[in-house]
């Protein structure tokens, strides 16, 4: 699935979606993006909510050792973040195992 991210060239922002994540979660846009770059990750199709366009999750970690779950979608060429949010302990399991 990594391969999605290889014609990536950047970050593109709603700033509804990222006003959210801060709001809500607290999750920044700068670490929303970390986890892109930082190893292990773990990105798998969203087929529950791919109905008008394709999106994919992902299981990351920032720099700061914070585990988050990022959903996203690409759009010419560029990661749209729709959410971000600290993992549950069920997605922290797969990360762990899986990672």
């Amino acid at each position: 699935m990594r391969e999605i991210l290889n014609n990536c060239t950047g970050f593109d922002w709603d700033e509804g979606n990222s006003d959210k994540n801060w709001v809500t979660h607290r999750v920044s846009r700068n670490e929303s993006e970390q986890v892109f770059f930082n190893e292990p990750f773990i990105i798998a199709g969203d087929m529950k909510y791919s109905q008008n366009e394709k999106r994919w999750y992902l299981l990351g970690i920032t720099d700061s050792q914070r585990l988050l779950f990022i959903s996203f979608t690409i759009r010419n060429s560029f990661i749209r973040v729709i959410s971000a949010r600290d993992m549950n302990k069920k997605e922290r399991k797969v990360y762990d195992e899986q990672a």
